[in-house]
């Protein structure tokens, strides 16, 4: 990370400083360069808010947005007029200055040299939505049981060298952490407990390849490696007030609570990988491409856990006072899949593709567990030995053909078969069954038609449909139909109108399970912007219906229940521009509108966001411009889980 820093710093200076010079060859060019050194802007700001209204901790954890001095963003352009160790850098950011997301991209390139890209990502993740943080909170319980205060870093690099000739090599460096601290619960038979908690983890990638590039053929080839590790802890301090959990009611006359807990686990892994990809065009007729994927990770898991209270292990029908843990675990996976596909053009109107993929894993694991637990009377040593293997196939193969009818009108037709086993097993059992094998069976069918009378409108049409056989999981696409139409008219060069229509109705009917899924959504949208451009104004409307049924197991009795959500829903955004008439020096431009979203249903929810922005410029290169938001959220059975508030940013563009 401290490379990527130094790199963004140093390439601006690069781009300042003049090269030393070398004799007469450096010598300056009698012809004056035209090219400007230093093109683009810069936004400075400052930002108040009025404070917000109800829940801060759902303003925090959906917009986000804090007071103070801003560097909102810039976008420049840094050119070396003699071209000697760059031809251009290229610089964009937006959003810094303590905001919860900020990004910054650097490109610099010399002409069949090099292509230099650098990009960093700041997100911040704040979740502590009460209705989840505290289920019980309805009931007049405050806990603290699932939040999360985080922040997320991605970095990537990637080099090209001789960009523009036939082989190009290039090299690669991706990363990807998070920390922070958070909320959880502590998992106990009869009672979970809510604790604090801190996590991390990281992912690096590395790689470097070469492509092959011919009028005729694309070929890539890669070689990568990746490493990951992600860690986690929770504590309760002995110091602290007893922590009952979420059950108050005795077990066998005794009340359960957790006094201290110290857990923590750590995981590790790594992969190398081998990527090949290839794209071909051997006649006129016929267009061919293939990928081939191979990795190898492994991982390996220690855990470690020791914690004090009035505790209970329902399996033995035992009280205890403390307990330690220790787990090891360590598992590979190697992965393969492949692609393969054309494209035949054996009639002037007719396009046929076909294309096969395949994807396979095998996973075995195997993991050692020593478990003490003590009481005022004994100690109870458990210790386990668990072996586990995981073996998925997933195969697809489809092929579609195109067909234009007319030069109005192009057809479509397809078919889709998807095919997979899956097996896994364990032993010891456990009590538990020990394997089971599951298949997915799918045939798939689509047409769709696109129709253009005139220049000034067109009109699609989509259909899908499936059966199925069995399915990897309970959600999935199982017995279901899609359709979606499009219309686009433009009754004048100004004003553009589109409607869209979707729809996806999923069944699945296997017993005990019962799902039942159905979406529909209506959506109409304009842009007008009349000659003279005065003025623009663009608006969307959309109106939503989702409906969904699921049986499942009541987790503490294992009695099927129902889940039954409904959610319909409006939404709505406008913006509306305008550009008084000015002179060359002075034109003022006024942007406004917003959005906003209301439902009925299982969550009923409404949210308005108004905006406005006002540009006026202060002179050639000095813009003012000043916004405002407003935001309001609230939720009809969650009424202390609404906020509002108004957020007012000002600032100046320096342009150049």
């Amino acid at each position: 990370m401290k490379a990527f820093l130094a790199i963004l710093v140093v390439l601006p200076v690069l781009a300042q400083a003049p090269p030393a010079s070398t004799g007469a060859s450096d010598a300056a060019s009698p012809v004056p360069s035209t090219e400007p050194v230093f093109t683009g802007w810069i936004d400075l700001g400052y930002r108040w808010g009025t404070g917000v209204g109800g829940s801060f901790d759902t303003y925090r954890s959906i917009i986000d947005l804090g007071s103070g001095p801003k560097f909102l963003g810039a976008d420049f352009t840094l050119t070396d007029p003699k071209h000697k160790w760059f031809d251009t850098i290229q610089v964009r950011a937006d959003s810094w200055g303590d905001e919860p997301s900020s990004s910054v991209h650097v490109e610099a390139k010399k002409s069949g040299v090099y292509d230099f890209n650098a990009d960093y990502r700041d997100f911040a993740y704040f979740n502590f939505l009460p209705s989840y943080a505290d289920p019980l909170i309805g009931t007049g319980v405050v806990l603290d049981e699932q939040s999360f205060d985080t922040r997320r870093k991605i970095a990537a690099l990637s080099l090209d060298i001789r960009p523009g000739h036939w082989w190009v090599p290039y090299f690669g460096w991706d990363h990807d952490s998070s920390g922070g601290t958070g909320a959880t619960v502590f998992v106990s038979d009869g009672n979970d407990y809510p604790v604090p908690n801190t996590l991390s983890d990281s992912t690096e990638l590395y790689r470097a390849g070469v492509r092959f590039e011919k009028s005729r053929f694309h070929v890539t080839l890669e070689e990568g490696g990746t490493t990951f590790k992600s860690a986690q802890s929770l504590y309760q301090s002995p110091q602290s007030p007893v922590n009952y959990g979420n059950v108050s009611a005795p077990i066998l006359g005794q009340t359960l609570d957790l006094t201290s807990l110290l857990a923590a686990y750590g995981i590790g892994g790594s992969s190398t990988y081998s990527k090949a990809l290839l794209t071909m065009n051997p006649t006129t007729w016929l267009d061919v491409y293939g990928q081939f994927l191979f990795s190898q990770p492994d991982s390996h898991v220690n855990y470690q856990q020791t914690d004090a209270g009035s505790l209970y292990l329902q399996s033995q029908v035992l009280f205890y006072t403390s307990e330690q843990d220790l787990i090891t675990a360590a598992s590979q996976q190697p992965h393969t899949s492949g692609s393969f596909g054309a494209e035949i053009r054996p009639l002037k109107r007719m396009r046929i593709v076909e294309s096969w993929l395949t994807d396979r894993l095998h996973d075995a694991g195997s993991s050692a567990s020593t478990q003490t637990l003590l009481n005022p009377y004994a100690a109870l040593p458990l210790s386990s030995l668990l072996a586990t293997t995981l073996a998925s196939d997933y195969s697809q193969e489809a092929i579609d053909i195109f067909y234009d009818a007319t030069s109005k009108l192009t057809l479509r037709g397809g078919y889709r078969y998807v095919w997979g086993d899956s097996s896994y097993a364990f032993l010891p059992p456990e009590g538990l069954a020990s394997s089971a094998q599951e298949q997915l069976r799918q045939n798939i069918g689509l047409g769709a038609a696109t129709f253009r009378p005139s220049q000034k409108i067109s009109l699609t049409g989509q259909f899908e449909g499936g059966s199925s056989s069995g399915v990897y999981f309970r959600t999935s696409l199982y017995n279901y139909e899609k359709v979606r139409a499009q219309v686009h008219y433009q009754p004048l060069q100004s004003l553009s109108i589109s409607a869209d229509f979707t729809l996806l109705n999923n069944q699945n009917p296997l017993p005990g399970l019962n799902y039942a899924y159905s979406a529909h959504q209506e959506s109409l949208s304009f842009y007008w912007s009349p000659h003279g451009k005065i003025f623009d104004i663009q608006g969307a409307y959309s109106r939503s219906d989702l409906r969904s049924n699921i049986s499942y197991l009541e987790p503490e009795t294992l009695s099927p229940q129902l889940s039954i959500y409904r959610d319909n829903a409006h939404t709505g955004t406008a913006l509306f521009d305008l550009t008084w008439p000015h002179g060359k020096r002075f034109a003022p431009k006024l942007a406004a509108g917003g959005s906003f979203f209301i439902s009925s249903g299982s969550q009923p929810t409404s949210y308005f966001q108004p905006t406005a922005k006002l540009w006026v410029p202060l002179g050639k290169h000095v813009n003012w411009f000043s916004e405002w938001h407003y935001y309001g959220y609230g939720e009809a059975f969650l009424l202390y889980q609404g906020f509002r508030t108004h957020l007012v940013t000002t600032g100046v563009r320096f342009t150049r």
